[in-house]
């Protein structure tokens, strides 16, 4: 597999793409796959509905990966909070973990309540070209808990905020049940048969940098090690989005750093790419033109060269308005640029 290959920094014909959030509502084909299911989490629990969005994007884009269709949230759902998703809202969970009443009435028994998702991997693992890799993922313990203490999701993050510097005991006892309840699950997708898996860290950059390293990047970490313990050949990809100004004090056992839009790839190389491969980090509202795309597409080219151990992403999600022909340009224009 191209995809595997990249993680690994050994030899491929050029560099593997894929694009986080590549199946979603800008492809119309995903759009009448949502409208089968009742709600949001009704589409996740649905192992058929959740393995078609994830194929969608291999068909129509040309992507050397696929990245499981579920929800970072359906791990603090199947922990026993109580979550919706609300139109033009987004998330929202009506019994937040403020606590220790709070965090004793969590389960730590969502890794055998997510047999749907495991049952979405064996799906589309079996369905899925062999050369194509499937990606499984999590959010990280940090972000999870961020969702779970703010009740949604946050401009400020003020509560959490205030945990961590005035509850942090507190904090440290919700972070470590997640730590355990992500790798479980991670474990259990590549169990189902994920190829590589990625954990996404979509709010690392709002910790100063000693928080951040104690509260998020510390938990990332020790989901890798016992990933790492079981499966040492599937690779580990870690998003920290935001989290760029401190890339030279991280270090650990994974393979991939996700690279997120607003940190310089020329950064991440120089302080990086001697110890991981990179994955990103193209600005994803450049999906809009197909000049702003090209111009990016060459710039990131130009830094990583055609050098082993890249692999082209955006810096962030695909959005719902995006062109699905664009999308498509996009993922033509890297496998030619990037040939070897």
């Amino acid at each position: 597999m191209i995809f595997i290959d990249a993680c690994f920094k050994r030899s491929t014909p050029t560099a593997p793409v894929w694009l986080m959030r590549q199946a979603g509502r800008y492809l119309e084909e995903y759009r009448a796959t949502r409208a089968k299911a009742k709600d949001f989490i009704d589409f996740c629990r649905r192992p058929e509905l959740a393995a078609e969005a994830t194929l969608q994007p291999i068909d129509i884009l040309n992507v050397d990966a696929a990245i499981l269709f579920s929800d970072i949230l359906v791990v603090p759902l199947e922990m026993g909070m109580q979550l919706e998703f609300v139109e033009k809202h987004g998330p929202i969970l009506h019994n937040p973990i403020r606590t220790q009443s709070d965090l004793d009435r969590l389960s730590d028994h969502s890794v055998d309540r997510l047999g749907y998702v495991y049952d979405a991997v064996k799906l589309v693992r079996a369905k899925l070209d062999q050369k194509k890799a499937l990606i499984g993922f999590a959010g990280s313990p940090w972000t999870l808990a961020t969702y779970m203490i703010e009740g949604g999701g946050s401009k400020n993050y003020a509560i959490i905020k205030k945990m961590v510097y005035s509850q942090s005991e507190l904090l440290h006892k919700l972070l470590d049940r997640l730590s355990r309840a992500v790798g479980g699950y991670l474990l259990r997708q590549i169990e189902a048969g994920a190829n590589a898996v990625q954990i996404f860290d979509s709010w690392g950059g709002a910790l100063e940098k000693s928080a951040f390293f104690e509260f998020s990047w510390r938990y990332m970490l020790q989901i890798a090690d016992r990933i790492k313990a079981e499966y040492p050949k599937i690779p580990i990809i870690l998003f920290s989005k935001g989290a760029g100004c401190y890339l030279e004090n991280v270090s650990g056992n994974f393979d991939v750093f996700g690279v997120d839009w607003n940190t310089p790839i020329e950064r991440a190389k120089d302080i990086l790419f001697d110890r991981y491969a990179l994955q990103g980090n193209m600005e994803p509202a450049r999906v809009y033109s197909k000049n702003a795309i090209e111009e990016g597409a060459l710039e990131i080219a130009r830094v990583m060269g055609k050098e082993n151990g890249y692999i082209f992403n955006l810096g962030h999600g695909m959005q719902p308005d995006f062109s699905r022909q664009n999308a498509k340009y996009l993922v033509d224009l890297i496998h030619e640029t990037f040939a070897r």
